[in-house]
This record gives structure tokens, sequence and C-alpha cells, in this order.
């Protein structure tokens, strides 16, 4: 008997950890061997803790179950019981997907090199050490690969620049300071198939030049540190980091740096102080981190789903990479569902599905059975989406052009109940709270910001077109995303919902 548990972070906080105990006891009590699997998630949130059972016709699912629910699964021979959900493979929620980046998370044992193996792990490493440096770099642009972390800009000429560079060292920085709310792709990435990332490293690092990568996570996942310091140990006692990569006498070393989670330290610059040892404020601009990044040396500052990007781009091509999507939005996104919704989860799709598809097909619309009024994407800096906006693609340029942020591809759902003002008074709080300080747009603006949304909450609308002037004034003047991007979420809420701003509403409550 196989069966699988998985060990992702929010299976184990909906308890998955007690039924893999409750399971392995009762398998014990019953005289029967049993062959448990501490596996990624396959991203169903609403149906975890997911148990999956290793069937001749494939892994059939159960979820969710709890610990009081196994003596029933065992008794019922794991067949006809109200937790059965069929063929794992077969699930609506997993046939609807294009899972290309995630296509191992759920399926193998996060730290067995084997079962990464065989299901397709280092093909695309092989293929690469065989490639020149210039090779590698134009698979990557010819793929149309962007970064996946929200500014979209494309990985291949990122790397290009630090390629370039002349220096006697050079970097790669992943971040995995994964800070918005609603987002947990990476979390689930590096919790689910760690290995990935390590082979995207060392891809980048070949490709570059650098001989030295760091992943810079969140104080907030100890289980991802966990996971992922055990995978960099793996991979390099079996060569496959160190001074000859699989033997091929080229170098790629890393290690996990962890940081105490401050919001500003996903932006680039700010984690690039952090690393140093130093306070996490930003830099400015330029010189840019590929020429003058880590320790004053050229890096590569990628997001994690960017970098676990690039072994399927090895693996399948470039072309077959950039077959998916529309546009200049190549590719597959990994869509975090979240909020108000009846099915949250991950979803990986080709970019150019609507808002429609994604909140009402795919998430089931809202939780509490109440129409949806906002859409938030892109964490707490993205704008806020009304329905009228719904049949918007999911891609960089469509969003941008209805004045909104693909970001991470973080979506929290919102039913009608929610009060738009307040949600934008929530965006300059969040703004003021996480500042480093540096800029004065952001660090005062962001308290003027609070104070001018609590004035019109009072039912001061003439103090409108002053917060439309502050916003005006931060998207222009901060120096990174923090406070340039607060203004989306609160003039959205502004002009799509100006009811939740008119002074009757104050007077009405």
């Amino acid at each position: 008997m196989k069966i699988y548990v998985p060990r992702d972070a929010a299976a184990k906080a909906l308890g998955a950890d007690e039924v893999a105990a409750a399971i392995e006891a009762e398998a014990a009590r019953r005289g029967l061997p049993l062959t448990l699997v501490r596996n990624g998630s396959r991203g169903m949130v609403w149906l975890e803790p997911l148990v999956e059972l290793q069937t001749e016709a494939g892994r059939v699912a159960f979820g969710p179950v709890t610990a009081a629910d196994v003596p029933g699964l065992f008794e019922a021979d794991w067949k006809r019981h109200p937790l059965a959900l069929g063929l794992t493979e077969e699930l609506p929620w997993l046939m609807m997907q294009t899972r290309l980046t995630f296509a191992r998370c759920g399926i193998t044992d996060p730290l067995c090199l084997e079962d990464y193996e065989a299901h397709g792990g280092f093909e695309g490493l092989h293929r690469a050490i065989a490639m020149s440096r210039a090779e590698i770099l134009q698979e990557v642009i010819d793929s149309g690969l962007r970064g996946r972390g929200g500014a979209g800009f494309p990985t291949g000429i990122k790397w290009k620049t630090v390629s370039e560079a002349e220096a006697s060292q050079k970097y790669i920085v992943c971040n995995a300071d994964e800070g918005d709310s609603g987002t947990f792709a990476d979390r689930m990435i590096m919790e689910g198939d760690p290995f990935t990332l390590i082979e995207g490293m060392t891809i980048a690092g070949l490709a570059t030049g650098a001989t030295r990568g760091y992943v810079y996570m969140r104080s907030e996942y100890p289980d991802a540190v966990e996971v992922m310091v055990e995978a960099v140990r793996i991979a390099r006692a079996h060569g496959l980091l160190g001074p000859s990569v699989m033997g091929s006498g080229r170098a790629f070393d890393m290690e996990i740096r962890v940081g105490a989670g401050a919001y500003v330290c996903g932006e680039e610059t700010s984690l690039l102080n952090s690393l140093e040892g130093k306070r996490g404020v930003v830099r400015a601009k330029p010189p840019l981190p590929a020429l003058e990044g880590f320790l004053g040396k050229p890096t590569v500052v990628n997001n994690v789903i960017s970098l676990a990007s690039i072994p399927v781009i090895f693996q399948k091509g470039a072309a077959y990479y950039r077959d998916f999507g529309l546009g200049r939005s190549r590719g597959t996104i990994p869509l975090q569902i979240a909020g108000n919704v009846k099915r949250g989860g991950l979803f990986e799709i080709a970019f150019g599905m609507s808002l429609s598809q994604i909140v009402d097909d795919i998430a089931g619309g809202t939780a509490s059975g109440r129409p949806v009024k906002a859409v938030q994407v892109g964490g707490p800096l993205g704008a806020y989406f009304p329905r009228a906006l719904f049949d918007t693609p999911f891609c960089y340029e469509e969003f941008a052009g209805a004045e909104g942020l693909v970001g991470h591809a973080g979506i929290v759902v919102f039913d009608d109940t929610a009060d738009m003002l307040k949600q934008a008074r929530f965006a300059m709080e969040f703004c003021a709270i996480e500042s480093c300080g540096k800029c004065t747009p952001c660090r005062i603006g962001a308290v003027r910001g609070m104070e001018t949304v609590d004035r019109i909450a009072r039912g001061d609308t003439a103090a409108i077109p002053l917060l439309t002037d502050l916003c005006a004034t931060m998207k222009s003047g901060s120096l990174c995303a923090l406070g340039g991007f607060t203004p989306y979420p609160v003039m959205s809420a502004l002009t799509h919902f100006p009811d939740d701003f008119a002074p009757m509403k104050e007077a009405a409550e």
C-alpha cells in the first residue's frame, strides 16, 4: 500500500501531519505494509489534506481528509467512501490546467532525487551543459519568458546583460521573499519541487558565468526553508552543485539565506542590501543590479517562478514554451486564487484567460454565495477590477492598459459586502507600515494618504482631488514599486466604486 499525504504548509495547517500519523498508526494496527510519501500539494487547497492511494489504474484521491476519517477509509478498503474523488488526474481542476512549471508538484517526493529524474528532472540541465553560453541565452530569449515576480522584464535580456558584464565574480540571486497577500506559488514550488529551482538557477549560472547563487527566503516560510536547505545538500552530495556540475568542469554552487520578513525586501535592491547584512532599504538606480548588484558585482535577480520555469524550457525547447500564451505574454502563469471563493488554490494556465473565466468557472464564484464585487490582482499593490473589466485577458500589456498589474498573479476575490473605501485606506496603511523610509513620496505620502481617506470617510468629498493628486505624486516620485504602485488599489477603488466614497454612505451608516 502506497499512500501520499502532502507536506505542503497549507495542507499541514489543515491537519496533514495528523492525518499522516493516523494512517501510519491504523496501518500498523491492522498489520498492513505501508509506504507513506509526503509529497507536495496538487494546489486544490479546498480539498486539503488531499490523500492519494496508488492503484493499478493510477492515484485515487480522497479529500478533505481528517484524522478521524482514517479508520473509516481503511474499513472501506479505500474504495467506496464519501471522501473518494476518483482518479486524481481526472479531477476537473487539474484537467483544465497546462502544468509546465508545476508539472511535478504534488506528484513526486520533493526530496527524492531519483523521483525527480524519473519525471524529467535535470533533462534541461543536461541539454544546457552541452550548449555554449550564447546558445543558452538565445534559448531563454526565444522562449519569451518574462519575470514572474511582477515587473515582467524579459528574463533572457537580463541574463544577457550579466553575461556580457566583465567581472571576476557574478551571482544568481533568487528572490523568494514572497510577501504579497494571496500569493503562494513560490512557497508551493519550493516545498513541493525544490530541485526544479536548483536546476533553473544552475542553468542561469551556466548562461551568465556566475558561479555562486543565493535563495533569499522569508522567515515566515519555515517548511520551505527546511526543504530547500535539504535539497541543496542532496544536490551538492550528488555532484549537481559544486566545482564541476554533473562532471562538466563548470562550477556553480548555492546556499539558502533567510530574511527577517520585511515586505520591502521583495524589491530587488532592498533584498540585495539585506543579503549583504545591511538594512533593507531601496537603492537608487542606476546602477542596475545586473551591472552592480550583490557586493557590487553583476547579479541576476529573478523570482522563484521565473527560475523554476527554466528547466521545462530547456527540456522541451523554447518554441514549445513560446507556443503557449497571448501577445507578448508567453508561456504559462501559476494563478493563485484566494479570498472569498469556493475553490481556492494554484491553477497553472497559459496567458490569455479572462478574469471572468478565472473567477466564475475555475474559482466557482464566492464562498459566501453573494455576487462578486471586486477582484484584486497582483497582491496588495494591485488594482481592484470590477465586473465590467472581467473580460480583460490575463496578460501583462492588457492589464496595464486597464490600469492594472499582473504582478505575481495573486487573485483575491471580494463579494458585494466589501467596502472599497476601507480597502483604499488599507492600501495606504500597508504602505505606511511597510515603507523602508528611503524616499519621501512613500514614507510621508502613505501617511497623508490615510489621513485623506479618513477625511473622505467623514464626508469631506473636497478631499478626493487631493487624494488623486497625492497618488500621482507617489506613482511618479517613489523610488520603488511599494510607493509607486500603492496608487493602483487606491485609484481603482475610487474610479470603479465611487459610491463607496460618497458622503451619503457615511450619513446612512
